[in-house]
């Protein structure tokens, strides 16, 4: 499988750092992360003692079942870890599995399978009923042959029952009181310093005496005798490191014996630790304001200058308690704690985080405490005075369980070993039970793991004293390999098979289940061996060890004393599970926790479930307690623990654990790739489906080619083992992932920073296109309503058809003198007579100051002598075509009507770009060439720029027609003004480029040119003394008409602001419409734009300027395109305050074939809003729904149509005319349509086709012009001018623009506006396709680190609201987006840029 290398800026590379050559000291995400794992910062397990690592991966990519290794895959710690192991093995030559039993026996009575019960195919229906389920193509089908639970139902499994030992304690507070008054001198705790010296020995004595003390304390030394700030039952936490076991257990035990309630938290190092929020939500929800802690503890919190402890990020105020004996006040000789029997109050409550990250407080009563320490010491068979070493963490979980609590129901002496010390001697552990005989350790899988790498011929090593190590995780099915390793090293050191005891817990249960130790050396462990592909479904199938895609899980040995077990479907009702069925295991005991504080309803779900038998009826009136485990209960009573619910990944209704591609991903080689194991999976929800997200820390000295070749051979193992695919695979540098306070990996918060876009990753690969299998089918087309169809009247199969029109121009009675000339030249001179000194144009400077005006007479003055020049220097004929390339101003006006006058053709031209010569010169030149142009008029400052040194690389400057410079123009006048001899001779051209690239000019005549200009006057009630404000481009289109055309027709006067002076001056515009108190003016998108991003923190300093737009009844933004909304709402939003009204703010519509077919205009109802469903638009559906409902498109109507302009909506296809409310082609007749295209090419059948069109059927006499645009229309309450019901166009997008994939026609921007909502720093996006990918190019406001967060979240969104995937996605600098002078994106340059690999881009990755 080849990987497209992505292409990446050089500057992306990661630094090596330090932290890389320092030894392991993180766990992986993979262990059970949210609850932090109790451990340390461990490695992950070694699971597995393969030998042959490469042989196994390579026989997973090449998809090979024929391994000699089992399925488990080695989850490598630290550098080498895995070879140092291999080594090891191949020195003690022994086998590194011992032999499986024959699981076989089993399988005829209880058929071993797990599968997926029948309900959870069908997922939760989205909340919009079935409509959305049928438009996705969600509705997946279940593979027939997928494996279905075959076993009977299961029977609940009943623990030993818990024998009463007469002497055990009535109370754990008793025992201490017991043990510290009978047997003082005893040892209770041994701690160790980073030596492995031992540091400090607690004695029963000294226990019961501090605690003593400390309890006294807290009722009787906070607050004041009147308000204690502390009573019995109250909550307090208790903050102490990992260091300091004894000060930890003296605060524990006072709690107990003052009767408050201990909720022991990690050390919070700053304020920002990751999760460190939602444990302050758990202190504030239990109402904690204390907080006990060890004064080196206390000393090392962070302090504000003042020195006081700052408020934690979320956390309640807390008052810090240091629980040092100096610190604390004796206790009166008379005063004695009350020492009760075990009852139901709460004992103590222990946190656990939760998959997504949150915080719960499992809330443990007395009775339960006392019950659990005796069925753990009939169930691990401890006696008095039994040494004890302890590696787990004793703040939680089984190190609390073993080395806090039962150790002293039993006066059994702890040997306590910190992780600092584990850190750096690994074999800290095996060396104190060698020196203290000691009979039980408490340990996780990493910790032998370790053992073993760090384990080289040690000869004193003697073990023989266990007589039982309890594997913490003995749960996590991984596991079993390093409990078979470390056997296979350590048997010859006294190690005995049946001394290894794997236990499952949880926070919520406590002690599920554990292994017996026995004196039966005879009796192997019970292992499964079970096929992965079974396991998704939730069967048990026994396979063979031989296969790669297998789990071999250990038994974690008996149900509890006094327990009673079952196994139901993990989702839906709580249904007893068949015995070859896998679900989650439910205890029934005394010895659990109760509740979650202060959360009723997510402990019912949870402490009170009542499992159900197949006929329906509860199997016991108690409730059962769901331990968060998958597993299932063998043969023999022996518990199977598979895998956590917090783990499971349901992928297209197949479910994986997060724990097996953790193990998958690290044992791909190089193993050390992966930094430290510092791995973490988890699942993301999109489109309807869960979608598996691998992130790993790299190490620091890895270069591109090695993570691209480790990341495709993960992805090949993962299919392969798993037959899932991976959504999205990404490396961070090494120590970049977010910590747990034990640093392991947050997994919530790590899933929390991949979802917002702020993870940083260096590399990333995406493969939507492998593990998306529930996009919508493919869209058919249907067929449209034909001729046969009966039309009655103006209907179209029971629709009225979508027709509509703007006022009639005959019947308008206006004193319009205009109408009496026929030529915009006659117009001009009539005026320049009646009202010479009537001021036309006013033309501002970027200061907003006057820099020109032009009154009637002087503008036929200057007319007048351009004709002269056109006919003397330039001898033109009149028909000749001129190209007029000047900046935006008066020259351009004056150069316009000296053409008219002298009889040629006018072109405007955007002038080339001083500083972008290379790429603006060829445009002009192109448009010069095709429009055939005899000559050439500009000003001097142009002529010079046309004839530089630039220029000519450029262009080939020898083939420019003759060029005249008008800024030195003759002193004579023409001996007469030319007058056309028919109103349908051409005008002007006007050229324009699409947001396709397509340069295309069309003919304006001098009818169509005085109608157009009529039609606006009669829209915009323009007369001479109204005042329009306009900031366009003058080249094409209406913006043209308004800057060079209207004056003249209307009479009124123009303040011209050319846009380019708003980059340095973003209020000129806004400024001048307020100073000159205009009622009317016009704008561009990109004007708009830059208003609001440039002006948006200024308002109050504009209104202390006096700016204000309360006499605004328009502002039309020029257009060619689907109203951009959000824009003119935000732009309406932001200028409120200055007095615009809301209503002011509107749109025109234009295109190629009618330079303006709609424009909002003086009366007429304000612009009406629809919202469309976007599934149905993409089927040229118009399906109307209310706004905010999802997939909703709001569509602004574009203005008014304009007098003398019909519409029709029209089948692009067939041609036939379509019903009101229904998608189609806009299709217009108007007097002012363009004539036809101006081109060298002569395409006549175009031609015809988009100026000369006739419907198919219904009304096939009247000619129409093409627009090209997508649009309905809807005929509304509102009344218009005329009184009649208004008729409202909405345009969706360019036919030409849209793209179609899949079968559906999508429209650019929608695809845009989701991708630039997906991140803050995306400023702008443009999608194309090519071949038939999806590219999305994205511009990047922020640091390039950035620039790889994005590529997940663009494909999400997309996927999400699309149901497209995205195939390439590039991220840019700010500005590489083309935009033309319209502010439209040129999709189709980028598009050639992209091709030709000219984009310079920071990333360009290739989803596969």
């Amino acid at each position: 499988m080849a990987v497209p290398m992505p292409s990446k800026r050089r500057s992306l590379v990661v630094q090596t750092s330090m932290d890389a050559y320092t030894p392991p000291d993180t766990s992986s995400g993979s262990e059970d992360e949210g609850s932090v794992q109790g451990d340390s910062q461990g490695t992950p397990t070694s699971s597995q003692g393969s030998i042959n690592m490469e042989h196994w991966i390579s026989q997973a990519i090449h998809g090979s079942t024929t391994s000699t290794t089992s399925s488990s895959s080695t989850q490598s710690g630290g550098s080498g870890a895995a070879h140092r192991l291999a080594d090891v093995m191949a020195q003690t030559h022994i086998e590194n599995h011992s032999a499986p039993p024959d699981v076989t026996t089993y399988t005829s009575e209880h058929s071993i399978q797990v599968e997926r019960p029948q309900g959870s195919t069908a997922r939760v229906a989205p909340k919009y009923g079935n409509a959305e389920l049928m438009e996705t193509g969600d509705v997946q089908q279940p593979d027939p042959n997928q494996p279905k639970p075959e076993g009977a139902q299961m029977l609940a499994m009943r623990g030993e029952q818990l024998g009463v030992v007469t002497n055990w304690p009535p109370s754990l507070e008793a025992a201490l009181q017991r043990w510290g008054t009978i047997s003082p001198k005893a040892p209770c705790l041994t701690t160790m310093d980073t030596n492995g010296k031992p540091l400090y020995i607690l004695t029963y004595g000294k226990l019961w005496t501090r605690s003593m003390k400390v309890a006294y304390n807290i009722l009787h030394k906070l607050g004041t005798k009147q308000e204690p700030m502390v009573r019995p039952g109250d909550r307090v936490t208790l903050v102490f490191p990992n260091n300091d076991p004894a000060a930890f257990m003296v605060a524990f035990y006072g709690c107990l014996l003052a009767e408050v309630v201990p909720v022991p938290i990690e050390v919070p190092l700053t304020r920002k630790d990751a999760g460190s929020q939602q444990i302050g939500f758990l202190l504030g929800s239990c109402g904690v304001t204390v907080a006990l802690t060890s004064d080196a503890c206390h000393k090392g919190l962070p302090k504000s200058p003042t020195g006081e402890i700052p408020q934690f990020k979320g956390w309640p105020k807390l008052l810090w308690f240091v629980t040092e004996s100096k610190h604390l006040s004796k206790p009166p000789r008379d005063w004695f704690p009350h020492i009760k029997d075990a009852n139901n109050d709460t004992a103590y409550i222990e946190y656990k985080t939760c998959k997504d990250g949150s915080v719960l407080g499992v809330t443990v009563t007395r009775i339960a405490l006392l019950t659990h320490c005796q069925a753990l010491t009939q169930a691990c068979g401890y006696t008095e005075a039994e040494t004890i070493v302890n590696v787990l963490d004793f703040k939680k979980d089984v190190g609390l369980w073993h080395g806090i609590l039962t150790s002293v129901m039993n006066m059994m002496h702890v040997i306590s070993i910190p992780y600092s010390l584990m850190k750096v001697n690994p074999l800290s552990w095996i060396q104190k039970v060698c020196q203290y005989k000691a009979k039980v350790a408490c340990v996780k899988s990493r910790d032998m793991h370790w053992a073993l790498v760090a384990h080289r011929d040690q000869r004193d090593i003697n073990l023989s004293s266990l007589r039982m190590l309890i594997v913490a995780d003995g749960a996590n099915p991984w596991s079993i390999s390093s409990c078979d390793a470390f056997l296979n090293v350590f048997q010859s050191k006294g190690l005995r098979q049946e001394v290894i005891c794997p236990c499952a817990s949880s926070p919520e249960a406590l002690t599920v289940a554990i292994r017996r130790p026995t004196d039966d050396s005879n009796q192997p462990p019970g292992r499964g061996v079970l096929s992965m592909h079974g396991l998704t479904y939730g069967v048990i199938r026994v396979d063979s060890e031989e296969k790669l895609s297998v789990l071999t899980v250990q038994d974690v040995g008996l149900v509890m004393p006094g327990a009673i077990m079952c196994s139901v479907k993990p989702d839906g009702i709580p249904q007893l599970c068949k015995t070859d069925e896998i679900g989650e295991l439910c205890v029934c005991a005394i010895a659990t926790g109760t509740s979650y504080y202060g959360l009723s309803g997510m402990t019912k779900n949870t402490f009170e479930v009542f499992p159900m038998t197949s006929s329906g009826g509860p199997i016991t009136e108690y409730p059962f307690i769901r331990t968060g485990l998958l597993g299932f209960i063998g043969p023999g009573g022996l518990v199977f623990v598979i895998g956590k619910m917090d783990g499971l990944m349901v992928v297209s209704g197949r479910r994986h654990n997060a724990d097996d591609i953790v193990a998958t991903a690290l044992a791909v080689e190089p193993m050390k790739f992966v930094y430290r194991g510092r791995i973490a999976v988890f699942s993301v929800s999109v489109l309807h489906d869960e979608r598996i997200v691998i992130v790993a820390e790299q190490r620091p000295d890895s270069t591109e080619e090695d993570s691209f070749q480790w990341m495709s051979r993960v992805l090949q193992a993962i299919d392969s083992i798993h037959q899932v695919g991976v959504y999205c695979l990404a490396l961070v540098p090494a120590n970049t992932l977010p910590k747990t306070p034990l640093g392991g990996i947050h997994l919530s918060e790590t899933k929390q920073l991949f979802l917002e876009g702020s993870l940083h990753p260096c590399n990333v690969l995406m493969c939507p296109h492998t593990c998306v299998t529930n996009l919508p089918k493919p869209r058919q087309k249907q067929p449209e309503i034909g001729p046969a169809s009966v039309m009655v009247g103006n209907l179209v199969s029971g629709k009225r058809i979508a027709q509509a029109s703007g006022r009639d121009l005959g019947q308008i009675e206006d004193n319009d003198q205009a109408r009496k000339f026929l030529f915009l030249s006659e117009v001009l001179q009539w005026r320049a007579q009646t009202t010479p000194d009537h001021v036309l144009y006013t033309l501002l400077n970027c200061r907003g100051t006057i820099a020109n005006s032009l009154t009637c007479v002087q503008l036929h003055k200057r007319a007048e002598k351009i004709a002269v020049m056109l006919m003397e220097r330039g001898h033109l004929q009149d028909g000749d075509h001129v190209a007029l390339v000047y900046p935006p101003g008066i020259d351009l006006i004056a150069a316009f009507y000296g053409c008219l006058y002298a009889g040629c053709v006018p072109i405007t031209v955007r002038p080339p770009h001083p500083q972008n010569i290379a790429t603006t010169l060829p445009t002009v030149k192109m448009i010069v060439e095709v429009s055939r142009s005899a000559c050439l008029m500009t000003t001097q400052l142009i002529c010079k720029l046309l004839r530089s040194r630039e220029a000519a690389a450029a262009v080939d400057v020898r083939t420019w027609p003759p060029v005249l410079d008008t800024d030195d123009l003759p002193k004579k006048r023409p001996a007469q003004i030319y007058k056309p001899s028919n109103p349908d001779t051409l005008a002007y051209l006007d050229f324009s480029v699409s947001t396709t690239g397509m340069l295309a000019g069309v003919k304006m005549s001098h009818a169509a040119t005085s109608a157009f200009c009529r039609s606006i006057k009669l829209q915009c009630e323009l007369y001479p003394s109204r005042e329009v404000a306009i900031c366009l481009d003058p080249y094409c289109g209406l913006g043209f008409v308004l800057w060079c055309l209207c004056s003249v027709y209307s009479g009124h006067q123009s303040i011209l602001i050319p846009p380019s002076e708003l980059e340095t001056n973003p209020a000129l515009w806004l400024l001048a419409v307020s100073q000159y108190k205009v009622r009317d003016t016009f704008c561009s998108y990109s004007v708009m734009e830059l208003c609001t991003k440039g002006l948006g923190s200024q308002t109050e300093s504009l209104k202390a300027r006096g700016l204000d737009l309360s006499r605004v009844r328009t502002c039309v933004v020029v257009a060619e395109e689907r109203p951009r909304i959000a824009l003119t709402q935000s732009f309406s939003k932001l200028f409120k305050d200055l007095g615009l009204h809301p209503r002011a703010v509107s749109t025109s519509l234009g295109c190629r074939v009618n330079l303006a077919i709609c424009l909002q205009g003086t009366s007429g109802p304000d612009p009406t809003t629809v919202y469309v469903d976007m599934r149905a638009l993409r089927h040229d559906r118009v399906r109307l729904v209310e706004r905010g409902s999802p997939h909703s498109l709001p569509l602004m109507e574009s203005g008014k149509i304009l007098p003398g302009v019909r519409i029709i909506i029209a089948n692009p296809e067939t041609k036939g005319p379509l019903g009101d409310s229904h998608l189609g082609e806009i299709w217009v007749h108007s007097t002012h349509n363009a004539s036809g295209y101006f081109t060298i090419y002569g395409d006549e059948s175009l031609q015809s086709d988009h100026f000369n069109s006739r419907l198919s059927f219904g009304d096939t006499q009247t000619i129409w012009a093409r627009t090209g645009y997508l649009g309905f229309l809807r005929r509304t309450e509102l009344t218009d001018a005329n009184g009649e019901r208004h008729d409202a166009l909405y345009v969706v997008g360019a036919l030409d623009e849209a793209m179609e994939l899949r079968g559906m026609r999508y429209h650019p921007i929608d695809i845009e506006t989701s991708v630039i909502r997906a991140h803050k720093s995306i400023t702008e996006c443009a999608v194309f396709t090519w071949t038939n990918l999806l590219v999305v190019v994205v511009e990047l406001d922020g640091s390039e680190q950035e620039a790889l967060d994005l590529v997940p979240l663009v494909t999400n969104v997309v996927l999400e609201e699309h149901y497209l995937i995205v195939g390439v996605v590039v991220v840019v600098d700010i500005g590489v987006i083309p935009i033309n002078s319209r502010g439209e994106k040129q999709r189709m340059h980028l598009r050639d840029g992209f091709l030709a690999d000219q984009l310079d881009p920071i990333y360009v990755a290739y989803n596969m």
